[in-house]
């Protein structure tokens, strides 16, 4: 877990030019020189293009350091694609994933919010800033599923699994209009970085 005086982790940002890989390293202050040497290394996957053979081997060369690894999906906001078909390409082409939120969408079909399946709070960004507020009941029944599998891979891999390099979460990214940001820093806080001597 970061604290003030910790240091600033060294983030690898890799994915395919289609998935904004630049934006993306630029919001959680990484570089995408493709280094191996980092303390947490984010794909980013758009949803629409899917995922490039070379984000797949880069993925993979990470398997034996068991760097911190997540996945952050972009282009959420085009219509052609999903975060949900994302996290199935994901899921067979990388490894296992989590989803601890999953999106929801204004009356235009664009997304504008997250549901924790963690505690099943909606995390509403269409003011400009992040409102947390409670689900409606139709929002908990159309999660349930998807939540229960969440809790139950949680209890099984702990909340310690991230950091360790063992748990894979999956998070709809929307940089723009900051969709996600706060809940992949949030990610990123709880890092177990060396102390700088």
């Amino acid at each position: 877990m970061q604290t003030p005086t910790s240091p600033t982790p060294r983030i690898s940002v890799f994915g395919h030019e289609s998935a904004s890989p630049s934006a993306v390293a630029t919001q959680f202050g990484g570089r995408t020189d493709l280094s191996l040497d980092c303390d947490l290394a984010i794909f980013a996957i758009n949803a629409e293009t899917g995922i490039a053979a070379e984000t797949i081997e880069q993925w993979h060369a990470f398997a034996e350091l068991q760097t911190p690894r997540m996945i952050v999906v972009t282009g959420i906001e085009s219509g052609q694609s999903d975060f949900d078909d994302a996290v199935l390409l994901a899921n067979r082409v990388l490894d296992q994933t989590i989803t601890p939120y999953l999106v929801l969408h204004d009356e235009a079909g664009l997304p504008c919010a997250l549901i924790s399946l963690g505690d099943l709070t909606v995390r509403n960004y269409e003011s400009g800033k992040v409102v947390i507020q409670s689900c409606e009941p139709e929002h908990e029944t159309l999660v349930s599923e998807f939540r229960s599998e969440y809790l139950a891979e949680m209890e099984i891999s702990g909340e310690s699994a991230f950091a360790a390099g063992m748990l894979f979460p999956a998070i709809p990214v929307w940089i723009e209009r900051g969709i996600g940001v706060d809940i992949v820093e949030g990610f990123i806080a709880t890092l177990d970085l060396p102390s700088a001597s």
